[in-house]
């Protein structure tokens, strides 16, 4: 299974009057690392997107163990939980750099549709990217 490291530094705008990131922010640090993780496969959404293939969110779901706070250097884990031919699941953990603690873990589950938003067979109309998707899992 292939996990993607990205790193964020949390900035002052990011956290609410208690000095914590706030909440909403860490969905933001998720698509982050499915960024991150999706570029490492060898292609981007932009180039997903130009082929015809989009992946809208359908569910989040994140579970907060700890708040991170302004300055704090984090990595995104990300990897892929579940894969079919119509949707993904993307799994992340965020880990705070100066204490090794996760501070949040959670998952998204995407579809893949064209762009009319009709949902589409990914192994049947682009099976290489499918292929690719199916190695890192």
């Amino acid at each position: 299974m292939y996990i993607n490291e990205a790193k964020i530094k949390v900035r002052y705008a990011e956290t609410d009057k208690m000095g914590i990131v706030y909440h909403s922010n860490y969905l933001i640090y998720f698509e982050i690392g499915r960024t991150e993780f999706i570029n490492e496969c060898g292609i981007s959404y932009i180039e997903m997107e130009q082929m015809g293939i989009m992946i809208p969110l359908l569910e989040s779901n994140c579970k907060y163990v700890q708040g991170a706070k302004y300055a704090d250097e984090l990595t995104v884990k990300t990897w892929i939980e579940e894969l079919s031919a119509a949707k993904v699941r993307f799994s992340y953990s965020i880990i705070r750099e100066s204490d090794g603690k996760e501070i949040t873990r959670g998952n998204t589950l995407h579809v893949f549709v064209d762009n009319g938003f009709k949902i589409i067979n990914l192994k049947k109309k682009f099976p290489e990217i499918m292929s690719m998707l199916e190695g890192l899992v």
